[in-house]
This record gives structure tokens, C-alpha cells and sequence, in this order.
């Protein structure tokens, strides 16, 4: 009795073993996956979808009622007003997303990878339009490594050792990317795991994204907040005001 009962728990061992094998065996081929499709996502993100700035700016005048002219009178707006702004864009970019969600998740696993490159431009727009309203452009290459480094804060990376190669953004772009790809893909295999079962995969798809964008969306805002307050009082001390538009 005692050997066979011996047997069974040795038995129920391995079985347990092979199933945590298996398991970590899937979880590093979603880790993989989940890593290249953030990664291409954001490459893409950042050449071809990017917010125009001027466009945007008439968008803040028009849809908002900012009196600027230039980015530089964000500066003279009341910050509750730029906040409320950055909530509604926030909100705007997780209803998109828990949509797209919903939609690509009816697929299940198998929509992961394109779910996951949308997802990544939408965030990537959004990151964009953040910085735009609390008054900071990303034309020249220090601007636009400064909104990788907000993505990045975003992603809750921390590329302190990158920050020497900021000037050469050729390399520094793709460095960051990697790094919140790497972030990334280890949320989407803790989190993402329930859309293997495709129905249910499109309610988890949707609100995954949802609060995928809220918590990324928050600490972008956050970032861009204190770089526009810190901004906002050396402007002040320096008795430099913005001039705001008709």
C-alpha cells in the first residue's frame, strides 16, 4: 500500500512538473511574441504615426477654446484647464483602445500580435498629444527624445543608463523601444493570458486594453505635468509671460 501510494504522489509529481514545463513553455513563446509585436508597433508608431503639431494646436484652439497662438502660450493657461484636457484625451484613447479590444479579441491568441501593434499606436499617439498639451513639440532631436523618455516613464522603464546616448537619437530611439518592448511583453503574458479562449478572450481583450492604456496614460500625464510646472515657474522667475491669441 505504502509503494503504491508512493507511486501515485511520483506520478502526480511529474505530472505537475510536465504541466509547469508546458506552461512556462507557452508563456515564453507569448513573452517572444508579444515582445516583437510592442517592438514593431512602436518602430511604426514612431516613423509613420506620428501627431502633427500644427494641426493639433488648431485642434486645442477649436475643440478646447485655448487663446494661444503657439505652444509657448499653453504656458499662460490655467493648468486646471490643460488638465481637464489631458483627461479627456486620455479617456478619448481607452475607449479606442478597449473597442479595438473587443474586436481583435474575438480571435483570441491567435489576434494577439496585431492587437498588440495597435495598441502600441494608439499609445503612442496619445503620448504625443499629452505632450502637446501641457505645450512641449517634438520636432528637433531633442524634443523627440524627450517624449521617448516620457513614453519610457510611461512604460515604467528605467533608462537612466541610455540617457548618455539621447543626442544621437538614431541610437537612442531604438534602444528605448527595445527596453519598453521587454516591459511590455512581461505585462502581456501575466495579463493577457485568459484570451486563449476566444469568446471570452474579446471582454478581457477590451477592458485589458482599456486599463493597459489608463495606467500608461496616467504616468505620461504625470510626467508631462511636472516638466510643464517646472517650465511654467522658470518662465515666471524669469518675468517671461506667453502671449495668448485672440
Amino acid at each position: 500500500m505504502l509503494a503504491q501510494g508512493g507511486k501515485r504522489v511520483l506520478c502526480d509529481a511529474e505530472s505537475s512538473n510536465r504541466a509547469e514545463m508546458t506552461e512556462t513553455k507557452e508563456k515564453s513563446w507569448l513573452a517572444r511574441k508579444a515582445e516583437q509585436a510592442l517592438r514593431s508597433g512602436f518602430t511604426r508608431a514612431y516613423e509613420t504615426v506620428r501627431v502633427d503639431p500644427q494641426h493639433y494646436l488648431t485642434h486645442l484652439r477649436t475643440a478646447h477654446g485655448l487663446p494661444i497662438r503657439t505652444y509657448q502660450g499653453v504656458f499662460s493657461v490655467p493648468l486646471e484647464e490643460l488638465d481637464q484636457i489631458a483627461a479627456d484625451t486620455i479617456r478619448a484613447a481607452m475607449k479606442i483602445a478597449a473597442a479595438e479590444g473587443a474586436g481583435l479579441g474575438i480571435g483570441g491568441i491567435m489576434t494577439l500580435v496585431p492587437d498588440l501593434g495597435i495598441l502600441a499606436a494608439i499609445t503612442m499617439r496619445m503620448i504625443q498629444k499629452l505632450s502637446l498639451v501641457y505645450g512641449f513639440e517634438f520636432n528637433t532631436d531633442d524634443e523627440i527624445a524627450e517624449l521617448w523618455i516620457a513614453t519610457a516613464s510611461a512604460a515604467g522603464v528605467d533608462i537612466s543608463r541610455e540617457l548618455v546616448e539621447r543626442s544621437v537619437v538614431r541610437q537612442f530611439v531604438p534602444r528605448v523601444i527595445q527596453r519598453i518592448a521587454t516591459q511590455a511583453s512581461g505585462e502581456v503574458v501575466e495579463k493577457w493570458a485568459g484570451r486563449v479562449i476566444p469568446l471570452l478572450s474579446s471582454v478581457i481583450g477590451g477592458a485589458l486594453n482599456y486599463y493597459f492604456i489608463r495606467a500608461w496614460s496616467q504616468r505620461a500625464a504625470r510626467h508631462f505635468r511636472e516638466k510643464h510646472m517646472a517650465m511654467r515657474a522658470k518662465l515666471v522667475q524669469a518675468g517671461e509671460v506667453p502671449l495668448l491669441g485672440p
